[in-house]
């Protein structure tokens, strides 16, 4: 038996290794490849910013005497047109003497007349033609840095600058982002952030400056890419390597993590643009290929010394899958529960506003009452007196006949079946989704048939199953483009039905044949249960009657209902004869 596992387990083995190894070089080549050609582009746009903003500004100094630059108007004309050249990204403007003095100012700070002559910016920019500073906070007190050039005229030099955006330039460097951990940042030689990373580095700052502007420390491990032979310079100063140099070290901020580390040179190697990630990051397809590999390969090793324990396993496995599918039954359940609760306690509600709203009915009565003995008929007001009992009276009446609709529908559901007449209990139901409707901003339109004749149902039930239909509908219309709901009533033969249509976004053929499964909905979570028209397929079902539907996307949904005529029902109601074709309710 030994022997068996051991023959069987072997190749299985050796393949899995030598096939891991392989794919591991060849995978962590093209990452890191791919990585150095992101982080090169992106160096390009970098540079592409930088050059650009010295470059209008050298143009605009040769073009422009300098006698223009000392007049502020002229210079906020400049300054506006740079803004929109260049998306607001340039602050400010200045024209500084050879003395730092700045003698022309535009922008939003109050800096006119500023000494910049001990600035290190402002002796460094002197010595050069063109100068791009480090970011510091100078004079305003937040971080920016400046873009300057020099002019020679009348015999003493100037320098024409411009202040960068430090957010604008920040938010550029943080457009790499690579994975979870992929970051970008820009550091100079003096070990100092030029953008300000996503994460807290500041405490690794040293260990940063020394990785990349100095050798490379001693626990690097750097990883071998066809694209670049770096790794035979270990000891060669950033300053001399190649224009994108990786490594691959232990990471200062996760001791006991390694981190890829690519970086480039910019502003002609004064700064760095530095792309870190952690290799777990960056290598996780990798990582999930290694683990699904050794998973595959126990469970084969196991397949064939335990068959009998994988079988049971499996038992397990399905059982548990059964479990939580019962779980997940008794969580619906339980909202189904709660749901039930509501409608209990809005129907205590109800009937406890309805108790006072009868003495307020009866109070105002009695008012009216008192006002016609003699000693009130020539009060001053009274005809206003009587105008406002009377409107309390209406209003009085209208809380009653609402608070007791909703106790109607908040009953506990009665099955007896009895014969109902549709077109009342539907104008009871779009008396009570009325106002809902008014702020969904939905109108509800009724073509009710003529003597309908009566049919067979439980009108609770029945009422449960229009109310469900027409919120549905409601809630499928967008409400800020509104639309219209639509109930229609027909004499079949020997049947009764009525049809709800909506002018809403409709239903996805794919989601068309689940609509009437329990617990599915396509409604946000918490928004609904999805046993809404479960419900109504299973009364429906036990009425005797049918339910369908069709729907067609951005045109509406229509939902068709019809239900056995009573045997002795006769067509007609309390408003028999009426005609309620073409009514609408707002």
């Amino acid at each position: 038996m030994f022997l068996i596992i051991l023959i069987s387990l072997a190749p299985l083995a050796l393949i899995a290794v030598v096939n891991s190894y392989q794919f591991k070089i060849a995978y962590e080549s093209k990452v890191l490849e791919h990585l150095e050609q992101v982080v090169e582009k992106h160096k390009q746009n970098i540079d592409t910013f930088l050059n650009e903003n010295l470059a209008d500004l050298r143009v605009i100094a040769s073009i422009y005497p300098i006698e223009n630059f000392q007049d502020e108007l002229f210079l906020s004309e400049l300054l506006r047109n740079l803004q929109i050249e260049h998306g607001g990204v340039v602050v400010d403007m200045g024209l500084v003497d050879d003395q730092g003095v700045q003698l022309a100012y535009s922008g939003p700070f109050k800096l006119g007349k500023a000494v910049y002559g001990d600035a290190a910016w402002f002796r460094e920019a002197m010595t050069r033609r063109n100068y791009i500073s480090d970011v510091f906070m100078g004079l305003r007190g937040l971080p920016h840095f400046i873009v300057a050039t020099k002019i020679s005229a009348n015999g003493r030099e100037w320098l024409l600058r411009c202040t960068i955006d430090f957010m604008a330039f920040n938010r550029l460097v943080e457009n790499i982002s690579i994975g979870e951990t992929g970051l970008a940042f820009i550091i100079n030689r003096q070990g100092a952030f030029q953008t300000k990373p996503r994460i807290h580095l500041e405490p690794h700052v040293g260990s940063l400056s020394e990785l990349v502007w100095g050798k490379h420390p001693a626990e690097s491990k750097p990883i071998q890419n066809s694209a670049h032979n770096w790794w035979a310079s270990q000891t060669r100063d950033f300053a001399t390597a190649l224009p994108v140099r990786t490594i691959v070290a232990d990471d200062p901020g996760a001791p006991g993590e390694s981190a890829i580390y690519i970086m480039t040179q910019l502003k002609q190697g004064q700064w760095a643009l530095v792309y870190r990630q952690n290799a777990r990051d960056a290598f996780g397809a990798w990582y999930r290929t290694r683990n699904v590999a050794i998973i595959i390969f126990l469970v084969g090793s196991m397949s064939i010394v335990f068959m009998a324990f994988l079988v049971s396993a499996k038992t397990v496995k399905r059982l548990e899958m059964a479990d939580r599918e019962k779980e997940m039954m008794n969580e619906k359940v339980i909202e189904a529960g709660k749901l039930a609760s509501l409608g209990e306690l809005a129907a205590g509600i109800a009937h406890e506003i309805n108790n006072p709203v009868a003495i307020m009915v009866e109070e105002s009565g009695w008012i009216g009452d008192l006002l016609e003995e003699d000693e009130f008929k020539e009060t001053e007001n009274v005809t206003e007196i009587r105008r406002s009992l009377k409107q309390i009276k209406t209003q009085g009446n209208r809380c009653k006949e609402i608070t007791h609709k909703l106790l109607s529908f908040a009953r506990r559901t009665d099955p007896r079946q009895q014969e109902v007449n549709l077109n009342d209990l539907i104008q009871e139901v779009v008396d009570l989704s009325g106002q809902r409707a008014k702020y969904a901003n939905v109108k509800i339109h009724q073509i009710l048939a003529k003597d309908l004749r009566m049919v067979q149902a439980s009108p609770s039930e029945l009422q449960q199953v229009l109310l469900n239909l027409i919120n549905n509908s409601i809630d499928a219309i967008d409400h800020k483009q509104g639309g219209e709901v639509t109930i229609s009533t027909t004499n079949g033969d020997g049947d009764v039905s009525f049809h709800v249509a909506d002018t809403g976004q409709g239903i996805p053929d794919a989601v068309l044949k689940r609509v009437f499964d329990p617990f599915f909905t396509t409604k946000p979570v918490g928004k609904g249960t999805g046993l809404g028209l479960s419900i109504c397929y299973g009364i429906i079902q036990k009425m005797g009657g049918k339910i369908s539907v069709n729907s067609s996307v951005g045109m509406g949904t229509t939902f068709h209902i019809s239900l056995p005529a009573a045997l002795n029902g006769k067509a007609g109601s309390e408003k028999e004869h009426a005609n309620y074709r073409g009514g609408e309710h707002v």
